[in-house]
């Protein structure tokens, strides 16, 4: 259940230096960075085994469904649960379960997350989502490396970059307004876990063949890297980061500057929180 917090940041007595603040950070914080090495490596381990299951030729799966529509569902729905899951997993839950550089620098924007935790967050998610790539194929060998999953990269389908770059933009930016607005609701805040697998789950199944659908920069960063496949990634690096931002915009303008309680997407009362500060009653 989500809860409300009158102030969304700890008071701060004095300006730490960089070096100190940052230390700081990792010193009280690192179990929540930790947790974005792993939810966004998991999350791409299964990309990895649902990718390679419905797309590479020699899978029986892939051999038993001629559709590559009906594919490209089941693959969606499979990449919903598995957000759905890490979202509302504990360890989920008291990070926050960002797993995306577009939606911790969202929050950072909302004033939501603190600068040095935003940093580490993006570096944790970059960090993991690689290493999910890479445990991925050290497993699935040629697989899921070869064409046509290749490692499961987001590339433009075939009406170009520019396309995929406004297909980024704009499915980035509902993610970040749905997100945003459910979770700032008190009635509907438990399901915005639910509406951003949901999401995920129609954003493959419909924009995919424009984009590959990717919606996060360290989701492409970690496909592209292991097979150097560059072509096209600066839209997985502009279009989510300004969609995701306008989304963070148009929620602030309807909602007012203290519209959005915290930057997690789950805030159980079990779990500590580094962003606003919640500390669980002791037993």
């Amino acid at each position: 259940m989500q809860l409300e917090h009158q102030s969304m940041t700890r008071p701060h007595t004095r300006r730490a230096s960089p070096g100190s603040a940052a230390i700081a950070a990792l010193r009280d914080h690192w179990p929540e960075y930790l947790i974005e090495v792993w939810a966004l490596g998991m999350f791409m381990i299964s990309a990895a085994v649902f990718t390679t299951l419905f797309d590479f030729p020699g899978s029986p799966v892939h051999q038993g469904i001629d559709d590559g529509t009906l594919r490209r569902v089941l693959t969606g729905i499979a990449m919903g649960l598995t957000a759905v899951a890490l979202i509302y997993s504990p360890w989920g839950q008291r990070s926050g379960a960002h797993m995306n550089p577009a939606i911790t620098l969202t929050f950072l924007r909302l004033g939501k997350v603190r600068r040095w935790d935003a940093a580490f967050y993006v570096v944790a998610q970059f960090v993991g989502g690689t290493i999910g790539v890479l445990l991925a194929a050290a497993v699935l060998r040629d697989a899921f490396a070869a064409p046509p999953v290749n490692y499961a990269a987001t590339v433009p389908g075939p009406a170009g970059a520019w396309a995929a770059l406004g297909a980024e933009f704009a499915i980035s930016a509902l993610m970040a307004f749905v997100v945003l607005s459910v979770s700032s609701n008190p009635r509907s805040a438990r399901f915005t876990g639910l509406a951003a697998g949901a999401l995920v789950a129609v954003f493959i199944s419909v924009e995919a063949p424009l984009s590959g659908m990717s919606i996060n920069p360290a989701r492409s960063f970690a496909s592209a890297a292991p097979g150097a496949m560059w072509s096209g990634f600066w839209i997985y690096m502009l279009g989510p980061m300004l969609g995701m931002q306008l989304g963070g915009l148009l929620h602030e303008l309807r909602v007012g500057p203290r519209g959005t309680p915290c930057a997690k997407l789950i805030h159980g009362r079990r779990q500590r929180c580094i962003h606003c500060g919640y500390e669980p009653a002791s037993a």
